[in-house]
């Protein structure tokens, strides 16, 4: 951008770019895996579900974002003021769910590289290895990188499954549509699958913590820039994440819905249908296309998750020291909790990866899940954090805002614990 461009464009652009992590974080399993697995099983009746996901969680990812670009510090300073219980509490859920959610997300990843390129390898041995590439990365240029790459995946993987849903539309019968899920869907293994969509629907709050943490990077990497730009590059990742689940979830629905095409349980063969979708409704000449945008978007899953825990660890372990300070960025004194942290991740991840190996099906709804159950507490922790005195009045959400974090955060708290009674009680 030159200086000649106007200045609300020039800061809207120092904004842009934790937005789309945000969706290169989200449209990664969430998507290529449990929208498709949706729309395959139970056509188009769980598109509300999709729906109503994405509005009910809309707030509580907003305030990430809203908080960094208001107070100049993470959310996770937000967390410390309001006790240090809320700083343990976001450890205890971050440290029950980071090992299945990198594994889920990595495997995935694998699983798409055996496809594409043939590997005869391990998929535990091609998930190690993507972890060490996601590292040396991250090693080497950190937000930089991030931000470079996941502008240009999202761009491609977009473009082209909206072109694919577009061309699916005509080849469903809508007059035999069933918009509702009848009353089996919220019993039984239907009703586990309904939470593990739920879970990472558009995606895991954990994100939303994260978000915090790369608004201030991308502000100390290019300037500061107005709480509008930064909520307007947030709604901008956000519409779009929603939008592409809606596609995958057609696309399961069109092509595979009522053909009698089992849902493969390995990762390599289950990446091999998510190919197919694409080289059935674009074409064979699709297929290395697609092929390779499918991958590029799971690595970028992949590189975001394995760079989001770590940031997050690593700030959480200064906030336990003490406050945060907006003029004294800490990101050298943290790294190395950083590294410590990605390679415990790594290492966490691999092992969960051998227990659930056979079963990837199984490991994506038990992280998906355990997202789903910890939802409303990370939702309650960002609502207060927004609405507390260190928040600058001007900034502080409406009442439409507020109304709608409370339904959100009552929503998924009555959600979750009905799961829990139907699942253990029942």
């Amino acid at each position: 951008m030159t200086d000649s461009a106007p200045a609300s464009q020039r800061s809207f652009w120092t904004a842009f770019g934790p937005g789309l992590l945000f969706a290169g974080a989200a449209v990664g399993v969430s998507h290529l895996v449990q929208s498709t697995r949706a729309g395959a099983v139970y056509g188009l009746s769980l598109i509300l579900v999709v729906i109503a996901a994405n509005i009910l969680k809309y707030p509580a990812f907003r305030f990430g974002p809203l908080y960094a670009a208001a107070t100049g510090r993470s959310m996770l300073e937000g967390y410390r003021r309001q006790g240090k219980w809320a700083l343990v509490l976001y450890s205890l859920l971050t440290l029950g769910t980071m090992f299945t959610v990198q594994a889920a997300v990595t495997v995935v990843t694998a699983g798409l590289a055996k496809a594409i390129l043939g590997i005869d390898s391990s998929p535990i041995v091609l998930s190690g290895v993507l972890l060490v590439i996601c590292g040396g990365l991250l090693g080497i240029g950190d937000y930089a990188w991030l931000d470079r790459i996941i502008k240009v995946v999202v761009a491609i993987l977009t473009v082209s499954t909206l072109i694919a849903a577009a061309l699916v539309v005509p080849t469903i019968d809508w007059s035999a549509v069933q918009w509702l899920p009848n009353s089996t869907a919220f019993s039984g293994k239907q009703l586990l699958f309904v939470a593990a969509l739920v879970g990472w629907m558009p995606s895991a709050i954990d994100i939303s913590v994260w978000h915090s943490l790369w608004t201030l990077a991308r502000r100390r990497e290019a300037g500061t820039a107005s709480v509008k730009d930064t909520l307007m590059d947030f709604d901008i990742g956000y519409i779009g994440t929603a939008l592409l689940a809606g596609c995958f979830l057609l696309l399961g629905a069109g092509v595979m819905h009522g053909k009698g095409v089992p849902i493969a349980n390995g990762a390599a063969g289950f990446a091999n249908q998510i190919i197919n979708l694409y080289a059935q409704t674009l074409g064979e000449w699709a297929r290395p296309v697609i092929g390779i945008c499918a991958f590029a978007v799971m690595f970028s899953t992949t590189l975001t998750v394995v760079d989001g825990f770590p940031r997050a660890l690593s700030v959480l372990f200064a906030r336990f020291r003490g406050p945060e300070d907006p003029d004294r960025p800490e990101e050298r004194s943290n790294r190395v909790a950083y590294w410590i942290s990605l390679v415990v991740l790594a290492v966490g991840s691999l092992v969960v990866l051998m227990v659930f190996l056979k079963s990837l099906k199984a490991m994506v709804d038990l992280a998906t899940t355990l997202s789903f159950l910890t939802a409303p507490i990370l939702a309650w922790l960002n609502h207060r954090a927004v609405f507390s005195a260190d928040m600058p009045a001007e900034h502080r959400p409406g009442t439409p805002l507020r109304l709608g974090s409370w339904a959100g955060i009552a929503s998924l708290g009555i959600f979750a614990l009905a799961y829990l009674w139907l699942r253990f009680a029942s």
